[in-house]
């Protein structure tokens, strides 16, 4: 079975239907884009920030552990921050143990968190790079079923729901701006959505994974800074996502750590939203011109996660 057939809309669905008791429906907020500056269009904001664990990581890591056998020495993951967060909540709720791997880069909000769900919570190394290889050798020592942050069918799918879910309320969108990291949520998205919507992926210039990429015609190395790097900078985007992307992303912009940080304020300004730098990256996108909606056009706006610390921006 080829990799974009694994991550179907059929396979979608039974996933939903399976993690649907322990995820929530997170509310969509649809506003004139002239609130923004954007005349002639309406943004609509997915809030999944208000997901359990701050994040649509939640989707991904409930599919790994409800859908895969657990090992007595329970799940271990590498994160920057949120697949951590998600992964802790997930093995509390289901009883299991979990040990986690983050970078110094990690938020504290984040690592609070981890600990706060009873996860044993292990900082390694500067970059997700460093924590996902001292995470691999605690698998090979402990015997812990390892769950990656953004490959694995399962994690594809999960994160696939939240398109579905998307859809579900809001069928009209035109386009959906969707933030990269390592390229889960998009591949799932993407999976879900086909060509029925223009999906485009954003990320910063400091951390162009997936951009570099497409481009490439396969995943390579890029930079992996800036200041969203807990959750937008690893090495390289997913094996496995990349020729769903490929197939279905549609344009692909880049913004600066400043056009990220003014959207961030911004959120909170003019709707009190506290969203974490890499989930204000897609409006970003669209307050600083990178991405041009056309008049008319109905945007998607995906605030993907809100642990931060920040909760004052002036």
């Amino acid at each position: 079975m080829n990799q974009v057939s694994e991550v179907s809309r059929e396979s979608i669905q039974a996933t939903e239907r399976a993690i649907r008791p322990y995820i929530r429906r997170t509310p969509l907020l649809e506003i004139n884009g002239a609130e923004f500056g954007l005349d002639s269009i309406k943004i609509v904001f997915k809030l999944e920030l208000f997901q359990h664990s701050g994040s649509f990581k939640a989707r991904g890591a409930f599919t790994n552990l409800l859908t895969r056998e657990i090992p007595p020495a329970g799940v271990v993951a590498a994160s920057g921050g949120n697949h951590g967060v998600a992964i802790a909540f997930a093995a509390m709720k289901l009883g299991r143990p979990a040990t986690i791997f983050v970078p110094s880069v990690c938020s504290i909000a984040k690592q609070d968190r981890i600990r706060n769900y009873g996860a044993k919570l292990i900082i390694a190394g500067d970059r997700y790079a460093d924590a996902l290889e001292a995470s691999q050798a605690w698998m090979a020592q402990s015997g812990a079923l390892p769950i990656h942050a953004y490959e694995g069918t399962e994690t594809l799918l999960g994160q696939g729901t939240l398109g579905m879910e998307l859809e579900e309320q809001d069928p009209n969108l035109d386009s959906l701006l969707v933030a990269v990291g390592g390229g889960g949520l998009i591949g799932g998205i993407a999976a879900w959505y086909g060509k029925r919507v223009k999906i485009v992926s954003v990320e910063p210039f400091a951390a162009p994974t997936l951009q570099r990429a497409l481009r490439a015609g396969h995943p390579v190395d890029s930079p992996a800074g800036g200041v969203a790097a807990d959750s937008l900078a690893p090495r390289q985007v997913g094996q496995q996502m990349f020729p769903i992307a490929q197939k279905y992303v549609q344009e692909a912009v880049l913004v600066e750590d400043e056009e990220i940080l003014e959207a961030q304020k911004r959120l909170w300004d003019s709707l009190r939203i506290v969203a974490e730098p890499g989930a204000a990256a897609t409006l970003a996108a669209l307050l600083s011109g990178r991405y041009k909606p056309e008049t008319g056009e109905r945007v998607g706006v995906l605030v993907c996660g809100g642990n931060t610390e920040a909760v004052n921006f002036g």
